[in-house]
């Protein structure tokens, strides 16, 4: 099975170029590009020319024999209320829609988004006027699932797509084969969802994408898996009964926090290691 890890991080502190190259000599078969809003990622996905630079990360990518498996889309995919932000944040979704097709990647994660009335059909009008943008570039969109925030009770509580019957719905409901679900093995452990047993819930035909890091079952700290409270071992053996046929992707990136940047290769190949080891268990 082939690991992934994302760009952002390395990105940030590297640029791009390097971050890509550092990425495959770790190990990483892939790259999970961070298509972030703005600036963040080193790449400004407002930029005219940032399309044009995909092609060339491609090439640079099977220059150092990797490959992109998949990319993170800008978020918040929606705001409530402030027209602003998604006038300016729907045209670069689809321009990352865009972006994943000409880098060679299968699935854009895409997260879906809470309203106070209607949040279901909401989504639903969402993702479909996407469809057509992952048609014409041969992608598919993985929904992620999510969590929210209860500022009462101070804690993290389960929101949209938390569970894997909401998620299978909106996979199903939308019916379309550039749809699909990307688990975020970590957000099932913040919202008292047992990540094995949403993988199985799920299955092979709906799950495409994941992401791996661990948490402390309170606080979404992206770091290395097997140093918090996320039962890998478990995970991955439902990967291996689903017959989970996609990658391995790592979004530990807070793993890097409070380490020099002299230290971020070091700190990148116990990544790679760590996925390795995971990958053995599917």
């Amino acid at each position: 099975m082939k690991t992934s890890t994302q760009t952002l991080i390395l990105a940030n502190a590297f640029g791009v170029e390097k971050a890509i190259k550092m990425i495959c000599e770790a190990g990483f078969d892939c790259i999970d590009h961070s298509l972030f809003g703005g600036k963040r990622g080193s790449m400004d996905i407002e930029a005219d020319s940032f399309l044009s630079e995909m092609e060339n990360l491609r090439k640079l990518a099977t220059s150092y024999g990797g490959e992109f498996n998949q990319t993170h889309a800008p978020f918040a995919s929606f705001r409530e209320g402030d027209d602003d932000f998604n006038t300016w944040v729907k045209p670069l979704i689809i321009k990352a829609i865009e972006a994943t097709g000409i880098l060679g990647a299968k699935y854009v994660v895409i997260h879906p988004f809470t309203v106070s009335e209607n949040q279901k059909q909401a989504n639903m009008d969402f993702f479909s006027s996407l469809i057509p943008y992952a048609e014409k570039h041969n992608v598919m969109i993985a929904i992620e699932n999510m969590f929210g925030y209860d500022p009462v009770k101070n804690m993290l509580v389960k929101n949209v797509c938390s569970d894997a019957l909401e998620l299978s719905d909106y996979i199903d409901t939308l019916d379309s084969k550039n749809i699909c679900a990307c688990i975020d093995i970590g957000h099932c452990g913040l919202v008292g969802e047992n990540a094995a047993e949403m993988i199985q819930q799920l299955g092979s035909d709906r799950l495409r994408s994941i992401h791996i890091h661990d948490n402390d079952h309170k606080n979404d700290l992206h770091t290395i898996p097997f140093t918090k409270k996320i039962d890998f071992p478990a995970a991955m053996q439902s990967l291996k009964d689903i017959n989970y046929k996609g990658e391995l992707t790592m979004e530990a990136d807070h793993f890097y926090n409070g380490f020099p940047k002299e230290l971020y290769k070091d700190c990148l190949q116990l990544l790679s290691r760590t996925a390795r080891v995971l990958a053995e268990m599917v």
